[in-house]
């Protein structure tokens, strides 16, 4: 049930016909767990705690620094130096004391992503690596929970959800993250943050998207990105969506199933 103080707090979301009282409710009831406090992280837990979701989760194993503030929005000067998980319990419980919190102050590796991510109804991969995109995604089917994952370059960004261990109305199994991404690209040949650099208005675009699709998933109005990547390109302004299938040669859902666990990944 929601208080009289929550109706009143969320009273922009309750006279929405696509959500109302039932899909609020549904959010407070929802358990979330967040990849990452950083550029796409940040805005997507501010977004989910303004928008009341009752369980927040929180992965990261960093500090904040200065060159963090452009983008990580949840954090602040006075954060330097102090944890990530720290600093965003803290502008969340500011933010919405109905809201609860978990502090992971940990790095997702094969040995904890089980319990981690059993432990939430929905992940959302804010991650900078590809080693920590396929082993969340690997993760999550196993686990059998739903993942909304995103990516930032320079001046454009990604954005889907997978629900691999779901089929779809025709009866097969959806597609998986390396249907879209058979195989990570070679050391060296993407950049990281840091050199090349990424443009902090964008991060709060894409995080602030994946916030979105995550209230989607839980009150269950429109139409989600299953089997669709919605790429950004920032310096024309331009949102375009792809459409991607399940591979019949995936190792995860496909014919001939290879991944069954998380050893590949130690």
């Amino acid at each position: 049930m929601l208080s009289s103080e929550e109706l009143e707090r969320y009273a922009r979301h309750i006279v929405l016909r696509e959500v109302g009282g039932p899909g609020q409710t549904a959010l407070k009831g929802a358990s979330v767990l967040v990849i990452g406090a950083g550029g796409l992280g940040a805005p997507a837990l501010m977004y989910l705690a303004a928008a009341g979701v009752g369980t927040l989760g929180v992965v990261d194993d960093d500090v904040v620094s200065l060159s963090n503030l452009q983008r990580q929005i949840i954090h602040d000067t006075f954060d330097i130096g102090k944890p990530k998980v720290d600093s965003a319990a803290e502008r969340i419980g500011r933010l919405n004391p109905h809201v609860k919190f978990a502090a992971h102050a940990t790095r997702m590796n094969a040995d904890n992503a089980m319990e981690l991510i059993g432990g939430y109804d929905l992940v959302l991969d804010g991650s900078d690596n590809f080693e920590t995109r396929y082993l969340v995604s690997d993760a999550c089917f196993l686990a059998a929970r739903p993942l909304i994952t995103a990516a930032l370059g320079m001046f454009d960004g990604s954005l889907t959800t997978i629900r691999a261990h779901e089929k779809n109305a025709d009866g097969v199994f959806n597609p998986t993250y390396r249907c879209l991404f058979p195989e990570p690209p070679p050391p060296g040949t993407v950049p990281a943050c840091a050199e090349a650099g990424v443009m902090g208005a964008l991060a709060g675009i894409l995080g602030s998207m994946m916030a979105l699709e995550a209230i989607r998933e839980i009150v269950g109005f429109g139409d989600g990105l299953v089997g669709r990547l919605l790429m950004v390109d920032a310096r024309a302004m331009r949102f375009e969506t792809l459409r991607y299938q399940r591979d019949p040669l995936n190792p995860l859902n496909g014919d001939a199933l290879t991944i069954t666990d998380l050893s590949g990944h130690r």
